[in-house]
C-alpha cells in the first residue's frame, strides 16, 4: 500500500517536522509512504474565496486519478484510532493500494476537493494548528497500522 500526505506549505516548527519524519520513518516498515509538500498560495491581497479555489486547484492538479482520497476537515466524520485501523484494514482488504491525504489551508478546502473526497475526517473537535494537525494524522496512521499488526504501541 501507497500512502501520499499532501500538506500546503511548509512545517515551521523543527520540533513538529522532526515529529513528522520520525514517524514517517516507522511509517516505512508498514506501508510506501510520500510527504509531499506544495508551496501554498500567497493572499497578496486576494480575497479569501480566490485563495480557496487556487488552493484547490492546486490540490486536485497533484492527485492521482485512482487514489482514495481522504481530507481532513473540522466537519468531517470522527473517528477513533481503532475505527481508523478498521478502515485501513477493510480499504487495505478491498484493493485499495493507494491513498492520499489531504490538509488544506488555513482557510480550509474548497468545495470541489471536498466533493472528490472518499472520506471527510475530522481529527477532533478541538483546533490545532495546521502544523500540529499534520504530526498528528502521520501519527494515527502509525498507530493505526500498528493496531492491524497486534503491536504494543497503542497501549
Amino acid at each position: 500500500m501507497r500512502i501520499d500526505f499532501l500538506f500546503l506549505g511548509k512545517t515551521k516548527k523543527d520540533y513538529l517536522a522532526a515529529g513528522i519524519a520520525d514517524f514517517r520513518e516507522r511509517l516505512k516498515h508498514h506501508a510506501e509512504i510520500k510527504v509531499r509538500i506544495l508551496k501554498d498560495v500567497k493572499p497578496a491581497g486576494k480575497p479569501d474565496s480566490k485563495i480557496k479555489r487556487e488552493e484547490g486547484a492546486l490540490l486536485l492538479g497533484r492527485l492521482e486519478p485512482k487514489t482514495f482520497l481522504i481530507v481532513l476537515d473540522p466537519g468531517g466524520r470522527d473517528y477513533s484510532s481503532e475505527k481508523l485501523a478498521a478502515c485501513l484494514g477493510e480499504w487495505r482488504d478491498r484493493g485499495v493500494n493507494h491513498i492520499t491525504v489531504v490538509l488544506g489551508g488555513a482557510l480550509g478546502l474548497e468545495d470541489e476537493v471536498l466533493a472528490r473526497a472518499d472520506l471527510i475526517l475530522s481529527l477532533s473537535k478541538m483546533t490545532f494548528t495546521h502544523e500540529m494537525a499534520r504530526l498528528l494524522i502521520v501519527e494515527q496512521f502509525y498507530r493505526a497500522f500498528n493496531i492491524l499488526a497486534g503491536t504494543g504501541y497503542h497501549k
